[in-house]
């Protein structure tokens, strides 16, 4: 019968490496070939909300699963998460239900290991000095996961809120005093100084531009939403860096980091044709040299879903948390 898992059910159930680990792997089978995602699709009314069917099958995972995403702006004049998220697993061979999970906190890990992964390939061996664009629920999660590939000593974060500087000061210095946090002015210190960059915030309009770039850094460009029309960095920034996403497909589809900067003639579908899992599997090339600059661009992929969840399962059954529910009854 399936595991129903909420939100305080699956707090504290993994450590950070073991969820970067597993990233890692969903990305090769992905190049392998031994798992598979289904086309990004959009359903929406308007554009006041966009609904999103993410699907993906691993058989490493022996699952398959299927993450419904709401992205819903005006959420936030109500006091809510603008986007909202629900897990469905079930299993590979015989299609029965496994699981049904909150996902809000299965796409913070994902996505901040697959930044984490993308670091570990592309980011310069010498990287200390982390920079975050955005302070939100992504940032304290991105800390911890790169804190596994690269010994971290400082990080360099810009957010607009003063409630938010607080709130991710106090919990990363709880969960690493081992790095030294500052906050700094503008989005403009957090990048200048740092090795690896994070952008984290669901900007409609750019707010890091390639200018402001230097040799040997690498950005990790993750906070967007999945929609064309929204973008963290401008044209120059796409065409200054070599450019790897999670998949060619989505990223030709619904980022606007990349469809924005290709329709302004900074660059061209070509240069987005390095996907991270041929990165890791050694079909594609990492860091080619020092003075490289590299950008991950990711709006986020249903297998990374999948594999986040099945480690979340068998630690939540492990641990005894969950409830249980025949839904065939």
């Amino acid at each position: 019968m399936p595991l129903v898992l909420t939100r305080s059910d699956l707090i504290g159930l993994v450590q950070p490496a073991e969820v970067v680990d597993a990233v890692e792997r969903a990305f090769a089978d992905l190049s392998d070939g031994t798992a598979a995602q289904a086309p990004l699709a959009v359903a929406a009314l308007d554009d006041a909300a966009h609904f999103l069917p993410m699907t993906a099958v691993s058989r490493r995972a022996g699952l398959a699963g299927s993450k419904l995403l709401a992205d819903v702006p005006g959420n936030r004049d109500r006091g809510l998460p603008a986007q909202r998220s629900v897990l469905v697993l079930v299993d590979v061979d015989d299609g029965g239900p496994v699981a049904v999970l909150d996902g809000g906190l299965p796409t913070r890990l994902r996505t901040a290991a697959a930044s984490a992964v993308a670091t570990r390939w592309l980011a310069p061996p010498s990287a200390r000095v982390l920079g975050l664009v955005g302070a939100g629920g992504l940032a304290l999660e991105h800390v911890s996961a790169l804190a596994t590939v690269r010994p971290l000593e400082q990080v360099l974060f810009w957010t607009r809120s003063d409630a938010t500087a607080a709130t991710f000061a106090e919990r990363t210095a709880a969960r690493h005093p081992e790095i030294k946090v500052t906050r700094v002015g503008s989005p403009e210190s957090a990048v200048g100084s740092a090795d690896v960059v994070c952008t984290l915030t669901p900007s409609r309009e750019p707010v890091v531009r390639g200018e402001w770039f230097h040799p040997g850094m690498h950005v990790n460009v993750v906070g967007a939403p999945p929609r064309p029309d929204h973008r963290e960095v401008d044209g120059a920034a796409m065409a200054r860096s070599r450019v790897v996403v999670d998949s060619v497909s989505t990223a030709l589809g619904e980022s606007g980091d990349v469809l924005l900067a290709i329709a302004e003639g900074a660059i061209d579908a070509a240069a987005c044709r390095t996907e991270l899992g041929d990165v890791v599997t050694g079909r594609a090339s990492g860091r080619r040299a020092a003075a490289e600059i590299t950008v991950f661009n990711s709006v986020g992929l249903g297998l990374l879903d999948v594999a986040v969840g099945r480690l979340l399962l068998d630690a939540a059954r492990a641990a005894g948390r969950g409830l249980t529910v025949d839904l065939s009854a």
